[in-house]
């Protein structure tokens, strides 16, 4: 009895499956907001969803959760999950605190890059290239986190660290939309080709003065497009 309980197969892991599921919906719902398939205010239905997808609402509600998370959704009591609006003052806070927390990381993380890291900083770069051109905006966000954060990995800062992350993934579709709607998209090409090349030369304090002035600059963009196509409290998405 005891070798054969032993050898008895495990039964499923039923929870990380689940778990698997409320991602992925949550990653396709996270797609079509920052694209501008689903705008500001439009109510994202459980039940509705539950059907698109062929699953139960249970992982549709924990995915809606996360993306509240994030600050791309708001549920409401009675009224559901409806997509956030862009805050001007969010907007503000969230560049402000990474244009204060990047540079001291970048400082403390860019001595320490190896060869390693440069290639793959250059591949990364190569690939955000390739992206922009092509216009495929779903992957801007996330080869631009992935860029930042191989660049202040060596940072021995892991609150800093786990902070910028955050801000980081909040910003994603911040960052997608200030190089959609603003034409920012050869700027932060150019800057970022020019930050991996002082670091590479060892330039440390221009790399870290380029990078606070590139944060500030996007935020900027994003911040000046909102004031200029805001109207009736709402802010314009691209269609």
């Amino acid at each position: 009895m005891t070798n054969r309980a032993a050898t008895a197969p495990k039964p499923p892991l039923k929870p990380l499956q689940h778990r698997t599921i409320s991602a992925s919906v949550a990653e396709e719902l996270r797609r079509r907001i920052v694209d501008g398939e689903f705008q500001a205010g439009f109510q994202l239905r459980q039940e509705a969803l539950a059907v698109e997808f062929g699953i139960s609402r249970i992982p549709v509600r924990e995915a809606l959760m996360q993306l509240e998370a994030e600050g791309l959704v708001k549920i409401h009591p009675h009224r559901g999950a409806i997509v956030s609006a862009l805050s001007p003052e969010e907007v503000e806070e969230l560049f402000e605190l990474r244009a204060l927390l990047e540079p001291r990381l970048l400082e403390a993380s860019a001595p320490h890059l190896a060869e390693a890291d440069y290639q793959r900083l250059t591949d990364i770069l190569r690939e955000y290239s390739s992206e922009l051109h092509a216009m495929q905006v779903s992957r801007w966000g996330e080869l631009n986190r992935e860029f930042h954060m191989v660049l202040y990995q060596h940072a021995v800062q892991p609150r800093s660290l786990a902070i910028v992350a955050n801000l980081l993934q909040e910003c994603d579709r911040h960052t997608r939309l200030q190089l959609t709607l603003t034409d920012g998209r050869a700027r932060a090409e150019a800057e970022h080709d020019e930050l991996l090349r002082l670091c590479v030369e060892g330039q440390i304090e221009q790399a870290c003065k380029l990078l606070k002035s590139h944060i500030e600059g996007a935020g900027k963009s994003l911040l000046k497009y909102i004031h200029e196509h805001q109207q009736d409290g709402r802010t314009a998405e691209p269609v």
